[in-house]
């Protein structure tokens, strides 16, 4: 298979040294999320675009090749073609005929021709003549420039014709990597992580850092998100995930704070936190999901107030957005049922909460916390690898595990819903059941609770983890599924 891979329109105006620069990093990065496809993939760069050639032939590895870069800041588009050696008029024509000769017959259609190079002729040469031998020989109803139930399209580069079978859409922006890198603050929510999406897909290699309020269970929830994220979307690169361990700057919050103030004083926290893992990380740019007004501690006043505790540029990529504008754009990019079954603490309530708090009071408030506290909790901020934080996670987690599934008992599938459609678990005999791991935690109480359920995903880690945390909750019933 070969594609031709379309970069984003902005890099083509770019200066001759920066564009170079930025198509060498989509390459690399092109290489990076492939190579465990097919090590021997090739990547060649032109001054638009670039040629990606395999010969893997297996069609689920192709589609898998095809959807990652459907996902990868960067590319425009690519298109599926077959390349040939240019030759004359008649010759064109053949090589369309070969491929869209059995498609014509009784059809209306359009040939589109690209061209690049010196040729001595045009590329609406080319279409007429095409056109008119493929209508004649064909049996074709016609030929429509609007509305074609066929599309011929063909691009000639120099001395190559290319025969265009599909175009696949990406998301566009600069390759990852070649833009400065940011730290977003992730809730696991839907604004926080359409707003790392946002911030991704514009080409800003983005860490993930997470204030942990004294829940496993939504630790794990961000975690999985923000690994989704980053796997789907920017596994080009090596990030990490920060946890910040923040029940005790919680606990201090709520001894020592006005009510009315708590909400923009945890921000300010958060920020004082997330700044100093920014400085250790050589970022100079912090990333919110905050909108104006959405909750009270995101009002203009509050922001500003807020902003005051960092020297750092803070992001805000949805602060215009509507909610239900971001809900859809998280369901878009797959995080939206991550969100609506997010596991929630919300240890700070406000009662009358300020809209419009002043400074000079919020650090009046400020004065009775013992820093100390927030110094704590940065000293005992875990940094781990984005591509190892599940595993990590799940190390020192002991839950029984079973070679094989008894009659009787359920499995559950709760990998991915992708993953489980392109895999399906199935088992002679025994009943299996698909129910994703990000909505597990709140439907199991939905299942019939006589019945013996064994937990499974591909390498086990997911399964353990959730496992473990339905046993501290008081099911019994739980184990681990892990076939020899």
């Amino acid at each position: 298979m070969k594609l031709i891979v379309k970069v984003f329109p902005e890099i083509t105006i770019k200066s001759r040294p920066v564009r170079k620069r930025f198509i060498k990093q989509l390459a690399k990065n092109i290489r990076t999320v492939l190579r465990d496809l097919d090590p021997a993939l090739v990547v060649d760069g032109v001054w638009d675009n670039l040629e990606v050639e395999t010969r893997v032939e297996d069609p689920r590895i192709l589609h898998e090749m095809t959807e990652r870069l459907s996902c990868m800041p960067g590319i425009a588009h690519f298109l599926q073609v077959d390349q040939y050696p240019l030759g004359d008029m008649d010759d064109i024509y053949e090589k369309c005929k070969l491929h869209f000769g059995d498609a014509l017959p009784g059809k209306i259609f359009s040939v589109r021709c690209k061209r690049a190079g010196h040729h001595d002729f045009s590329s609406m040469d080319v279409e007429k003549y095409v056109g008119s031998k493929l209508r004649r020989e064909c049996n074709a109803a016609g030929i429509s420039l609007k509305a074609p139930e066929v599309e011929v399209r063909i691009e000639i580069r120099d001395q190559r014709l290319f025969v265009i079978h599909s175009q696949h859409d990406s998301i566009g922006g600069y390759p990852l990597g070649s833009l400065e890198q940011t730290l977003v603050l992730m809730s696991g929510g839907f604004d926080s992580t359409v707003a790392a999406y946002q911030i991704m897909r514009r080409g800003l290699m983005s860490h993930f850092c997470f204030f942990n309020l004294g829940g496993r269970a939504h630790e794990l929830g961000v975690m999985e998100v923000a690994h989704f994220l980053w796997k789907k979307y920017g596994s080009s690169q090596r990030v990490l995930f920060v946890s910040v361990p923040f029940e005790e700057v919680l606990g201090e919050i709520l001894g020592k704070v006005d009510n009315s103030h708590m909400g923009v004083v945890l921000k300010r926290m958060m920020l004082r936190a997330a700044t100093n893992i920014a400085d250790r990380l050589e970022i100079d740019a912090l990333v919110t999901g905050e909108a104006i007004s959405q909750v009270s501690s995101q009002t203009l006043p509050n922001l500003s107030v807020i902003d005051c505790v960092t020297e750092k540029l803070v992001l805000r990529p949805l602060i215009a957005s509507h909610k239900q504008d971001i809900i859809d754009q998280a369901d878009q990019i797959g995080t939206g049922d991550f969100a609506r079954h997010m596991p929630e603490y919300c240890g700070v309530i406000s009662v009358n909460p300020k809209t419009a708090a002043k400074r000079h009071r919020v650090e009046h408030e400020e004065k009775e916390f013992d820093m100390a506290v927030l110094e704590r909790a940065l000293e005992n901020a875990r940094l781990v690898p984005i591509d190892r934080v599940i595993e990590e996670l799940g190390q020192d987690v002991q839950v029984e595990e079973v070679r094989q599934a008894l009659a009787g008992q359920v499995v559950i599938d709760i990998r991915h819903p992708d993953e489980a459609q392109d895999r399906p678990l199935e088992l002679a005999g025994i009943e299996v059941q698909t129910l994703p791991f990000f909505a597990l935690n709140s439907r199991f109480k939905e299942l019939d609770d006589t019945r013996q359920y064994l937990l499974y995903c591909d390498k086990g880690v997911m399964s353990r983890l959730h496992a473990h945390h339905l046993l501290s909750e008081g099911h019994a019933n739980v184990r681990v599924y892990r076939p020899s």
